[in-house]
């Protein structure tokens, strides 16, 4: 009862500390099953505001291998409008991790975006038509367990050929924390840039564990970390570095 009575504290605060970090309306609807979090009506105004209420719905938030860049015969578009709907869509997605990847992506031609970027915003907002009431659920799962998951694109970037790297994690089976983002060196392999994104995994673990002794909750359990790249699993398990993985060494 007492490891029951602890669980339902820790989602309690890990959703007030959730609903304090954003400065945005969050719908919080509290049942049996636990608490469900919700930016329905902000996907409702964005859609009307932008005219896209009745648009043809995408069941995708981004089409894959969009090969999105920048190039010398890019047609232009209205640059703060651009601006402006990415603006909004990262504050949405923080109730919506199914849209990380595809805003992280719109998000790296702020500066210059093309008529192919604002269409990648347009096919976002139509999948938001699809989908307007996803959101994240807090639920009571018996455990207090902390899992990763990361992986990593190669040379996914066009323009840089830099890889994008992106990582969620469960505490007590709950979803709390995620991230997609681009990484800051050329990758050599898929397996150097799969390293690199679990090293991203690796630090979010090790805050999540720092937060919740802080909390009083320390885990007792040991925390895993999930990666489909088994030559990264290698290096990883491997504490001699060699030739091959020497730069990579400090991750």
């Amino acid at each position: 009862m007492d490891q029951i009575a602890n669980i339902v504290v820790i989602r309690d605060t890990l959703v007030r500390l959730v609903l304090n970090c954003m400065a945005i309306p969050i719908e919080v609807a509290r049942s049996q099953q636990g608490i469900f979090l919700s930016q329905r009506k902000y996907v409702l105004d964005l859609l009307t505001d932008t005219g896209m209420l009745d648009c043809k719905p995408a069941y995708t938030p981004i089409v894959q291998n969009h090969h999105l860049g920048e190039y010398p015969d890019q047609v232009p578009t209205n640059k703060e409008r651009y601006q402006r709907l990415v603006g909004r869509l990262i504050y949405l997605s923080h109730t919506r991790p199914d849209i990380a990847y595809a805003v992280s992506v719109v998000s790296q031609f702020m500066h210059s975006p093309s008529e192919d970027h604002m269409n990648a915003v347009l096919r976002i907002l139509r999948y938001l038509k699809s989908a307007s009431g996803k959101g994240l659920m807090f639920s009571k799962h018996g455990h207090l367990n902390i899992d990763g998951y990361s992986d990593a694109d190669w040379a996914g970037n066009v323009t840089d050929r830099k890889s994008t790297s992106g990582y969620f994690t469960f505490v007590g089976g709950n979803l709390v924390t995620w991230r997609s983002k681009k990484q800051n060196v050329v990758a050599l392999s898929s397996a150097e840039a799969e390293f690199r994104g679990m090293t991203k995994g690796i630090c979010e673990l090790l805050w999540l564990r720092k937060l919740l002794t802080e909390l009083g909750y320390k885990p007792t359990s040991t925390m895993n970390l999930f990666c489909d790249n088994k030559a990264a699993i290698a290096i990883a398990q491997n504490p001699v570095q060699h030739d091959r993985t020497k730069h990579v060494e400090v991750d």
